[in-house]
């Protein structure tokens, strides 16, 4: 089956998107998105996209929501059910950082595209990652894998404390306690080795006994 790093289109943007675009990363490939038919060459069509992803790593990030009871203590896990290549999988939050973004604005974008605008995710102001994850096309080199790129993400636990409601290509969010999260069944249905990450996810907020 086909692993891939979910991967949103760019919410609808008149100013600085078109459709499945990209932002634009300058210096890297000179001329790209400048061609005819492109309404604004800061965002890369697909088929120069695929080209970057042959050429450079690109950069995610990626979030793991949870609910927390009054003393911070992570209570449940919130995982998203998705149909990116029409196969049901568990995932999590995740997407591409764009250029001149910072992560902590990348983290607050895809939450909102994902959880929806009531989630309510407590950010602090210099967010920090809980581990740094390699995704390579060819397998075997590390714990995760995306055939189509190889993407280096920054991974974070983050606080939700609104009502979620999935947008994009996510179907639905559950909320599971952290044992069950953790489980083998969950991390089969996880693409990518997210089941390995998941886990290092609440090992570090010590949700694991």
């Amino acid at each position: 089956m086909p692993v891939r790093t979910p991967d949103p289109d760019p919410e609808p943007d008149p100013e600085e998107s078109t459709p499945g675009g990209e932002p634009f990363i300058p210096g890297s490939l000179e001329g790209f998105g400048t061609g005819a038919g492109s309404v604004n060459p800061g965002w890369l069509t697909d088929v120069e996209l695929a080209q970057a992803r042959r050429r450079l790593p690109i950069l995610y990030v990626e979030a793991v929501p949870v609910r927390t009871d009054g003393v911070g203590v992570v209570t449940e896990v919130g995982l998203l059910r998705a149909t990116p290549l029409g196969e049901m999988t568990r995932t999590i939050v995740s997407g591409r950082v764009r250029y001149g973004e910072t992560v902590r604005d990348a983290l607050f974008r895809h939450l909102e595209n994902d959880l929806g605008p009531m989630a309510f995710p407590l950010l602090p102001l210099q967010p920090t990652p809980f581990t740094v994850a390699e995704y390579f096309p060819m397998p075997g080199l590390g714990a995760f894998h995306d055939d189509r790129q190889h993407a280096v993400s920054l991974a974070f636990v983050v606080p939700v404390t609104g009502t979620c409601d999935p947008r994009q290509d996510a179907l639905e969010v559950t909320w599971l306690g952290p044992e069950e999260a953790a489980s083998d069944a969950v991390a089969a249905d996880m693409e990518g080795g997210r089941g390995t990450l998941l886990r290092m996810a609440l090992a570090s907020v010590g949700a694991l006994r």
